[in-house]
């Protein structure tokens, strides 16, 4: 059974959690294959990239007593005005509290504000083996729509991964701009 810790909270991040949304996410490239990225993030790139960031595309921590343990965020898809209503999830949680329900918060908390902003289609790209995540995306009602098979390589091997969507109600006027 998987309980959600307390004090758990979920908030829209600041600045000041980047050095923590860094250290979760370079941990994940040293030893995970959740991200395809080779070479650990400088400070200054995981700036760069928050900057890139806005109230269209949120970026979420989770905090267990003022710790950040996970994030979350929610980017633009394909950078094409033909897709303004899609965009893609990702969330990493810190291994220590991986199964205590810190991912299933994140990942509600994007669904609403995907909702929020009036997104028809929030889509995920998991690595095709990472079972707890397609569960986790599975009880939030996503369903498989896709996959590329050996489309990665790290660690000396050939990754492959399944795309997931989740279609919302959207917006009221899809063509308005």
């Amino acid at each position: 059974m998987t309980t959600t810790p307390d004090p758990l909270s979920i908030r829209p991040a600041e600045t000041r959690d980047l050095e923590a949304i860094n250290a979760i996410y370079n941990r994940e490239i040293r030893e995970g294959v959740a991200t395809w990225d080779l070479d650990e993030w400088t400070l200054e790139e995981r700036r760069g990239w928050f900057a890139e960031h806005d109230e269209g595309a949120p970026v979420f921590v989770a905090e267990i007593d003022g710790r950040v343990v996970g994030f979350a965020y929610l980017s633009r898809y394909r950078g094409k005005p033909g897709y303004r209503w899609t965009r893609e999830d990702t969330v990493y949680v810190a291994p220590e509290a991986q199964g205590r329900g810190v991912g299933r918060a994140l990942l509600g908390t994007l669904v609403e504000a995907a909702r929020a902003l009036g997104i028809r289609v929030v889509v995920a790209w998991i690595e095709s083996e990472n079972a707890g995540s397609i569960a986790l995306h599975e009880r939030f009602g996503f369903v498989l729509s896709g996959g590329e098979h050996d489309s990665g390589r790290k660690f000396g091997r050939w990754l492959s991964d399944v795309e997931m969507q989740l279609t919302l109600e959207g917006p009221a006027d899809p063509d308005a701009r």
